[in-house]
């Protein structure tokens, strides 16, 4: 009759483990730096490695001394929350010796499109522009102060500001629809877009006007019965309004 002991199993199962918690012992010595976690869960000694570093930039409160009437138009403007240095570069060296060092200043059409090109990530209502279309072989300044960067005209077409809208609705069905039909746009929209919001459609009866049975459209148009189709939703749960293939 067999005694009972322990598993033979376990044997190098506990080697294993053994080895294993050695090792991380010894990774613990070997990899993770001294000061890891004096001050919590990261490398103390890289607030040192920081504070070595050359100071680069000098904040957009440095550039008052000099350039308040500059400061104060941008303050008021569209680009009041963006920093000086964002656009000239540096200038912890230029305030230190404004004679001497002087900052970047963008003059062509290679910096606004950092922000102002199209980018379909960025929000809707952003200024965007398609830089190829765009007033091509013009620079920017041409038309736009940058410290005060309000258009030269108000924008005839709501892509100026929509542009990811605009490019979605110009390879759809909805592509001569203009925008005015389905939405209530106050004038001053387009002077002060935050302040003045156009409306957007409440109800079915919005897209009904069209693509009702009964609707005076072009044959064409598809159309449906409102109030049996899918009557508990709004049409555009299932159809996206500006590009409005069925789902």
């Amino acid at each position: 009759m067999r005694k009972p002991g322990v598993p033979h199993q376990l044997i190098p199962l506990a080697i294993i483990f053994a080895v294993a918690i050695a090792m991380l012992i010894a990774a613990r010595h070997i990899f993770v730096p001294p000061s890891f976690g004096d001050y919590g869960h990261y490398r103390a000694d890289a607030v040192q490695d920081e504070v070595k570093q050359e100071i680069a930039y000098a904040g957009s409160e440095a550039c008052l001394d000099c350039h308040d009437d500059i400061y104060n138009t941008k303050a008021a403007s569209r680009h009041a929350g963006v920093s000086c240095e964002a656009c000239h570069g540096p200038a912890a060296r230029h305030v230190e010796a404004p004679d001497e060092v002087k900052p970047q200043a963008p003059r062509g059409r290679d910096y606004c499109p950092f922000c102002h090109g199209y980018n379909q990530a960025r929000p809707t209502g952003f200024p965007q522009i398609l830089v190829v279309q765009h007033n091509p072989g013009q620079a920017c300044m041409t038309c736009h102060q940058p410290h005060n960067p309000t258009t030269p005209h108000t924008p005839e077409e709501c892509s100026a500001c929509h542009r990811s809208i605009a490019n979605s609705k110009m390879v759809s069905h909805h592509a001569t629809l203009e925008c005015t039909q389905c939405h209530t746009v106050p004038t001053e929209h387009k002077n002060n877009p935050r302040a003045a919001r156009p409306t957007k459609p409440e109800n079915r009866s919005t897209c009904a006007t069209c693509h009702a049975q009964d609707a005076n459209s072009p044959q064409q148009i598809p159309r449906v019965s409102i109030s049996e189709h899918y009557p508990r939703y709004k049409c555009w749960d299932c159809h996206y309004p500006h590009h409005p293939e069925a789902t």
